[in-house]
Formats: C-alpha cells, structure tokens, sequence
C-alpha cells in the first residue's frame, strides 16, 4: 500500500495554484507585451544613444565614449541654467494654479444663478490644445500691437510692452498658470464639495466667520486635494514645451529655456543625439526625485486612517 505524505500532496496544489494562476493572466500577455515595447524600449535606446558620441552633421563616425556625455552636462552653462528655469517656471506655475485655482473653486462652490455655465467656461482653459492657446496668447493677447495687454497698458499711460521680449519668463507662467488653473479648480472644487455640511453649519451656529471656518476647518480637509493638486500640475508641466516654443523660442539668451527644450534643442538643432540622450535621461531622473517623495505623500490620501 502506497501512501502520499501530506506534504507533497500541499506542494502538488501550491504547483496548481501557480499554473492556474499563470494561464489566468495569459490574456493579459499580449497587452504587458505592447506596454513594455511602448515604453521601456524608447527607454532603452535612449540610454544606449546616451552612452555614444553620435552627431549627424558630423563626419566621425558613432562610437562609445560612455558616461563621458553625464560629465559633461555638469559643465555645461545652458544646461545648468535650463535645469535652474525649469525649477522657477514649475514651481511658480503649481503655486500660481493652486492659488487661482482655489480661489475659483471657492467661489464656485456656493449657489448662484447659471453656475453650471460658469463652471463650465471655467474649466474650459484645460480643453484648449496647448498650442492653439500659445498661438492665442501670442497674439491675442501679449503682441504690443494687437493683443489686448496692449491696448489696456496704452490706455492706463504705460505704453504699448512687448511682453515677450521684456517679461519672457513671465508670459510662459501666467499661460501656462490659466491652463493648469481649471485643472486645479476640478480637484479643489470636489474636495470642497466633499466638505461635510453639518460641519460649516455648526461652526456658523457658533458664530465662527467664514474667514475662520476656512482657514480652521476647510483648509485641513483640503490638504491631501492640494497635495495632489500640485503633485499632477508638476508632473506635467515638468514637460511644458508647447508654451515656450511658440512663445519665446527658449529666448533671449536662454532665459526660458527648460530641460525639455534645450533636449529638442540638441537634438533637432544642433544635431547632436548622444548629448540630447544624456541631457533627456538626466532630466528622467530629475523628474523622478521630484514626483517619487511627492507620490509617497499623496499615497496618504488612499490609504484610510491617515498618510503613509
């Protein structure tokens, strides 16, 4: 007589198990399989072009010179000061949208007559192609001669200002501010919405102002939207090129060039693909000691009894 020993007959299921779940996810196989190819090859060859002295319009040919294009990029005066513009810019603009944005949320969060439509016009900004809001602003609204900053700067006796030429850097946060400003009015609003009714009515019952209330009551409870708030306005205008592009071209003299244009810049201007790989891969990880803290804070919010 043959027996079987419990643990081989426990060994035997934890294999079925595992089999089971294997051709559970092999569905899902096909599209891991895209996923990887859409994102991590991209990756991959643009560390592989890093590591290579590669230029178009030059005639020696491509050859690995290695992590001698990371060095370089530590003496590079562009590269320093886009990487300082890209920290001015973002933070001015995450700044500027929560604060607009709040305040946009706060009025809307009261009842009134069409505040659906005004809703609606408010988030409108969000909707708009970056570029046809750069093309816009241009010359709707900046151009000395036609937009209308001009025409209120010539009435109040300033003078017709070429805000391009004289406030680069400005003209590129407050576009960029009235985008991303609809995109925090969406998530401030709803936390603000979530805000517990009985709450604000019981602190008015105790005669507390509106002023009070906020800034004791609404401003903790909108903490972690904040927090996401500038989370997502940072990832994505870490990225912003439409705006300075269009708008100033990087100039002058490079005063509004960030990482993600002086990498176009090298790539499409000077030709130069090894150098653009490293400058864009430096830029990655930038980024994500940037996001990496900032995605452990936020994590708090799902995560119920408090931050992680």
């Amino acid at each position: 007589m043959t027996s079987t020993s419990p643990s081989s007959g426990t060994l035997t299921r934890t294999r079925s198990n595992v089999a089971k779940g294997w051709w559970d996810r092999l569905p899902l196989l096909p599209a891991l399989i895209i996923v990887l190819l859409v994102t991590q090859l991209p990756f991959v060859i643009t560390l592989y072009y890093s590591l290579q002295r590669w230029n178009l319009v030059s005639t020696t040919a491509p050859r690995f010179v290695w992590f001698r294009n990371f060095v370089n990029a530590a003496s590079d005066d562009v590269f320093l000061k886009a990487i300082a513009n890209t920290a001015i810019i973002t933070f001015s603009i995450v700044i500027a949208s929560i604060v607009v944005g709040g305040l946009l949320a706060a009025g809307l969060n009261r009842e009134f007559r069409g505040r659906t439509i005004a809703r609606t016009l408010a988030i409108t900004p969000f909707f708009i192609m970056p570029v046809a809001a750069a093309l816009f602003w241009k010359t709707g609204v900046y151009d000395p001669t036609f937009g209308i900053l001009g025409w209120i700067t010539d009435d109040v006796g300033i003078g017709r200002i070429n805000w391009i030429s004289q406030y680069p850097k400005l003209t590129i946060i407050i576009l960029t501010t009235w985008q991303w400003s609809a995109f925090s009015l969406l998530i401030l609003l709803a936390g603000m919405q979530s805000f517990p009714n009985e709450v604000a009515e019981a602190a008015e019952v105790d005669g507390a102002s509106r002023f009070y209330t906020f800034r004791r009551l609404m401003l903790p409870h909108l903490r972690p939207f904040i927090e996401l708030t500038g989370l997502l306005v940072a990832m994505y205008v870490l990225e912003n090129f439409a705006a300075i592009a269009i708008l100033t071209n990087g100039g002058p003299a490079y005063a509004t060039t960030n990482l993600s244009y002086y990498v176009y810049l090298e790539a499409f201007s000077a030709f130069d693909l090894g150098r653009a790989s490293a400058f864009g891969m430096i830029s990655l990880a930038l980024a994500m000691a940037l996001t990496i803290p900032m995605l452990r804070v936020v994590s708090g919010i799902f995560k119920e009894g408090g931050r992680a």
